[in-house]
């Protein structure tokens, strides 16, 4: 048999300190990017309703007494009302969330209802910390979303048709019928799953971003740039 003997290191103190260095980087990174991935962290107990007399910030909001908790706390009307869509898109979101809905206080879930008027869009956005589902219930619906390689998914919805946008990937809703409102569903995989419409964010930020800098990202001239910033009242 042959025999197996440990070697001596032909190599430095500084290159084996590097060589640790290295490796520690690699994991401090690598946890970074695992942590950044997870979703809303789990309970600790069978549920937290939300206390929103509180006024500090905490991740989530603080819980009520156990003892003060009832059946109303985890039911809402809150979705049975259709919002308004009188705004530059022709949509509107309406949320559950700790107020309407104190009982989903730290389950790592939304639900949200989509009002689009005929030809109205919801705009090109993302959410950060949530995937999201969204289900027709009424009307012709065209969804998409963009991967990082700058491929478009698109796919026409009828009710009862759902769809799957990936977590944080810009993506869209448009109702095509230019007489029929639509009515979704959407659910997200975080209780705080954040909002940011690309253009909003880009022409209407406080405080702005440089004219010269969107004018040469989006290869636009200085007025144009205004004149994006007025309308999507920047």
């Amino acid at each position: 048999m042959t025999e197996v003997r440990n070697l001596p290191c032909a190599c430095s103190n500084s290159a084996i300190d590097l060589g640790a260095q290295i490796r520690d980087e690699l994991v401090i990174d690598l946890s970074a990017v695992d942590n950044q991935k997870k979703s809303d962290p789990d309970p600790i107990q069978d549920y937290c309703v939300a206390d929103n007399r509180n006024n500090f910030f905490i991740n989530g909001v603080p819980c009520i007494n156990p003892k003060e908790v009832s059946s109303s706390n985890f039911a809402t009307s809150a979705l049975s009302k259709a919002g308004n869509t009188s705004n530059t898109f022709g949509f509107a979101v309406t949320p559950t969330n700790t107020v309407n809905l104190p009982g989903l206080n730290t389950l790592g879930l939304v639900l949200v209802r989509v009002d689009i008027e005929a030809n109205g869009l919801v705009p090109p956005h993302s959410h950060p910390r949530a995937s999201e589902v969204t289900t027709c219930l009424k009307g012709q619906l065209l969804v998409g979303f963009i991967d990082t390689s700058s491929r478009v998914f698109t796919q026409n919805l009828k009710p009862g048709e759902s769809f799957v946008f990936p977590k944080g990937l810009i993506h869209f809703l448009y109702n095509r019928d230019s007489k029929e409102p639509v009515i979704a569903l959407s659910g997200l995989n975080s209780q705080n799953p954040g909002a940011q419409v690309a253009s909003v964010a880009t022409f209407a930020s406080k405080p702005p971003i440089l004219s010269e800098i969107l004018a040469k990202a989006f290869q636009i001239s200085a007025q144009e740039v205004e004149r994006m910033r007025e309308k999507l009242g920047g």
